[in-house]
């Protein structure tokens, strides 16, 4: 069975959701590319000239580069600069382009979970979660009424989308209590006299509703219920966490590890022959709480530092912060940015071909792509 280029970007999208991006980050489809039909694609951590060079000559369709080719808003295109020449290039060689970056990091099983691997068994967590419901906006509506009112108003709400909890419907909490109201000479209440206070037993209703439904919820409360102005409040809902998803990792481990071992694991994950180290001031000699991101680690250091992680595994990090990690008690090891990346790629090519089961669409490993450093 062919495998067309959207079939791709389902597969891509379903496992590294889009969502989970940092909002500082460009990701998903860059460059849609001349042909629908997608026969091989290529897959590397940055689409430099070699890697496109190589691209062209194995006919491939389609690109998946981990690193955004395009990242920062483009004024101009010409072929001065070389990333506009791979714009250009691709462009021309009628490539798709495609990044999943930082989406492919917060995602379970992604990146950072494929590094965290290698340190052992233990509670895993994400170091910044990212929030779950992103995209529902669900807001919460509530109103108060009499008792014999509720079902009708509970029907009437659900007929328009709200109380919708997953596989569940009409799904609603009700508290029982007593409302009061003092109307004026002009008003016609239902229940009770106007120009009197009035007690009434009542029931809180309170139902879920996604924002876009909000103005037919509205209508459809005021119509079902029997006061003459209807009490309505609206509550936002903070987006639920996903303890599993999100920004880098945290590693409580079942087993502390000495350093030396931390060492030894790193480097056989990411096949680095030497690692930099920069050793907290305090003498921990064994780790069990350990944070980590794959490739730049330093924006999560501070929450490393604050959960308590006493070694922090990442790529890269600046002269500062590896003082402040230092000073903070928490020791560093460093891999290489890209070496704590590029052993993901064959595991998303076999995760790519098993998403597509029987199509035909093959996944190759850039032979071009290589760290811009090294040890001299």
């Amino acid at each position: 069975m062919p495998t067309t280029a959207e079939r791709i970007r389902e597969a891509l999208e379903k496992i590294a959701p889009l969502q989970y991006a940092e909002e500082w980050d460009n990701v998903g489809e860059l460059i849609r590319g001349a042909r629908d039909r997608v026969n091989r694609v290529l897959l590397t951590i940055d689409l430099t000239e070699p890697v496109l060079e190589e691209a062209v000559e194995q006919k491939v369709d389609m690109v998946v580069a981990y690193h955004p080719p395009i990242f920062k808003p483009l004024q101009r295109l010409g072929s001065m600069e070389p990333s506009e020449r791979i714009i250009l290039g691709a462009t021309r060689a009628g490539l798709h382009v495609y990044s999943p970056h930082t989406a492919l990091d917060a995602a379970i099983d992604g990146v950072n979970d494929w590094l965290a691997d290698c340190l052992g068994s233990g509670d895993r967590r994400a170091l910044v979660p990212v929030n779950g419901s992103v995209g529902s906006e669900l807001c919460k509506i509530v109103t108060f009424c009499p008792e014999d009112s509720v079902d009708r108003i509970r029907d009437g709400l659900a007929s328009v989308g709200a109380g919708t909890i997953g596989e569940y419907k009409r799904c609603s909490f009700e508290i029982d209590g007593t409302g009061t109201f003092h109307g004026s000479a002009k008003s016609s209440p239902k229940v009770g006299k106007s120009g009197k206070l009035e007690r009434l037993s009542e029931k809180r209703l309170e139902m879920v509703c996604p924002r876009q439904s909000l103005p037919a919820a509205v209508r459809a409360l005021a119509s079902f219920h029997p006061y003459e102005e209807p009490p309505i409040e609206i509550y936002a809902l903070e987006p639920l966490p996903i303890r599993e998803t999100g920004a880098g990792r945290r590693i409580v481990l079942d087993r502390a590890i000495s350093l030396r071992r931390a060492v030894e694991l790193v480097k056989n994950r990411t096949d680095v022959r030497e690692l930099k180290l920069a050793k907290a001031r305090t003498r921990t000699r064994q780790h069990r709480t350990i944070g980590l991101c794959a490739g730049s680690g330093g924006s999560l250091l501070e929450d490393a530092i604050a959960q308590d992680c006493t070694l922090f595994v990442t790529g890269e990090m600046s002269h500062h912060d590896l003082l402040k990690a230092q000073a903070a008690g928490c020791t560093v090891l460093l891999a290489g940015h890209t070496d704590t990346e590029r052993g993901y790629l064959p595991v998303l090519a076999r995760r790519l071909a098993s998403e597509l089961g029987s199509e035909t669409a093959s996944f190759l490993i850039s032979r071009r792509d290589r760290r811009p450093l090294r040890t001299v």
